[in-house]
């Protein structure tokens, strides 16, 4: 095999020849232009692998030897997969393959295509490497997602698909690239939306199979989370019952980061107005109620925006409310002080179900919501929800209303909102205290000012 610096005269002698028969010849054919073009960006890219590779050497950094190309011996920046699964630096296989053989440079085994996979697993491997010492990984040159589905994102997924009913090594291999490609490329996405891709995506979850691995659950789901952005998909991911048991059991277990993603995933399929009644029905809010009393704070905000999403289908506060979410989220308030403003939200949008005034009442929020709106330092879209669920409460459950007629003439907490919060805030205070006939002159003399202004 000749050396880099033979290659590079090579290719440069290739290129001088193509560009005279280009600019000699007014009727030079398009192949010979189109040559000139993959001659100039391979050189290219060979020129910024090897700039990179000496940058390396001056910094005397010992590189892991699986980071170089086998053909040119440098650090890869643009790393792609070879028909038979050997990965190489791009601008160095393309010179192999266009000008010397249709073989493996290591097996010399005949290849049975020439399409070139971007191998982002390693890519990222060597981008996190570059970034821990401090060293700026160059752009790949090589392929772009316009958008359109190539031939070589087809291989690569049937591939990928196929190493997911190995062995456990070969999954999580497959599961870490499918949660990269799923990432970093839209048109990758537009390939799930097929049940019999779905079903061999989840072939490690299969009855029968091993109790799945904590790594390769949490890669699978969030190539799951990744491939749902893409609308299509939304709804075949909904319809899909086994899909939608794995997020489920991800919901129930696994890495911190599984169970936030899915999370995530829930509230991304839910986008959809029917995806909300669908996932409603397969007990997937028990699971998300659970994993906001229970799970990692960075996991709470997840499930509380799946489960407020999902709760905009009237039919799921009922749900929710029988899974015990009022006295999770008053508890997650009071006690621990977390996502205020979200599960305040939360609160607001499912008092407006008989079945959550009942569950205010017996657990003790009108006194919390009292002590709320007297908090100065709580925002005004918190003071909101508070008024409205306390209105709710009011106009709903008579028994509360002495512990709000009480607190009012001993605090004026009402009184107080009526003459300086924001305008939703107000007109919720004064229908309060317009029914309690306890609204001070000076508060209503304050809103006619307002409104007369």
């Amino acid at each position: 095999m000749a050396n880099n610096e033979e290659q590079t005269y090579a290719l440069k002698d290739k290129l001088k020849e193509l560009v005279n028969t280009i600019v000699e010849n007014d009727d030079f054919t398009v192949h010979a232009a189109d040559e000139a073009i993959t001659a100039l960006s391979i050189l290219r890219d060979m020129k910024c692998s090897v700039s990179f590779s000496r940058k390396l050497d001056r910094l005397s950094v010992s590189v892991p030897p699986q980071f170089r190309c086998p053909i040119s011996g440098h650090v890869m920046t643009d790393p792609v997969i070879l028909a038979n699964g050997q990965t190489y630096d791009r601008p160095f296989i393309q010179r192999w393959l266009n000008e010397i053989h249709k073989t493996c440079p290591q097996t010399q085994n005949v290849l049975s295509h020439s399409i070139l996979s971007p191998n982002y697993l390693v890519h990222d491997m060597i981008s996190r490497w570059c970034k821990e010492h401090g060293i700026e990984l160059p752009m790949p040159i090589g392929e772009i997602d316009n958008g359109e589905v190539s031939e070589a994102h087809k291989y690569r997924l049937s591939s990928l698909l196929h190493k997911l009913s190995l062995s456990t090594l070969d999954q999580k291999e497959a599961a870490s690239e499918l949660r990269l490609l799923s990432k970093r490329m839209p048109s990758f996405r537009t390939l799930f939306g097929d049940s019999e891709v779905i079903q061999k995506l989840l072939t490690p979850f299969s009855p029968g199979m091993a109790c799945i691995d904590p790594e390769l659950q949490e890669d699978l789901i969030t190539a799951v989370l990744n491939l749902s952005i893409d609308e299509k998909n939304k709804r075949v991911f909904a319809e899909d019952e086994k899909l939608i048991a794995f997020i489920i059991d991800s919901l129930k277990s696994g890495t911190i980061q599984t169970r936030s993603n899915a999370a995530a995933a829930v509230l991304s399929l839910s986008a959809l107005d029917i995806n909300k009644h669908i996932i409603g029905k397969t007990g997937a809010i028990k699971y998300l109620v659970d994993l906001l009393e229970n799970g990692h704070p960075s996991a709470m905000k997840d499930a509380a925006s799946a489960i407020f999403n999902l709760c905009i289908a009237h039919e799921n506060k009922a749900r929710t409310v029988r899974e015990g979410a009022i006295q999770v989220i008053l508890s997650k308030i009071i006690m621990d002080h977390v996502l205020v403003d979200e599960l305040l939200a939360l609160l607001a949008l499912l008092s407006s179900h008989s079945k959550a005034v009942e569950a205010l009442g017996s657990h003790g929020a009108v006194p919390f919501l009292l002590d709320i709106l007297r908090d100065d330092s709580v925002s005004d879209r918190s003071k909101e929800n508070c008024v409205a669920i306390l209105y709710i409460v009011f106009f709903n459950n008579k028994t509360k209303r002495k512990e709000i007629r009480d607190d009012e003439i001993a605090n004026g907490t009402l009184s107080k909102l009526a003459q300086c919060g924001t305008s939703r805030a107000k007109r919720k205070a004064c229908g309060i205290l317009d029914r309690l006939k306890i609204a001070q002159s000076s508060t209503l003399e304050g809103l006619f000012a307002v409104n007369f202004k």
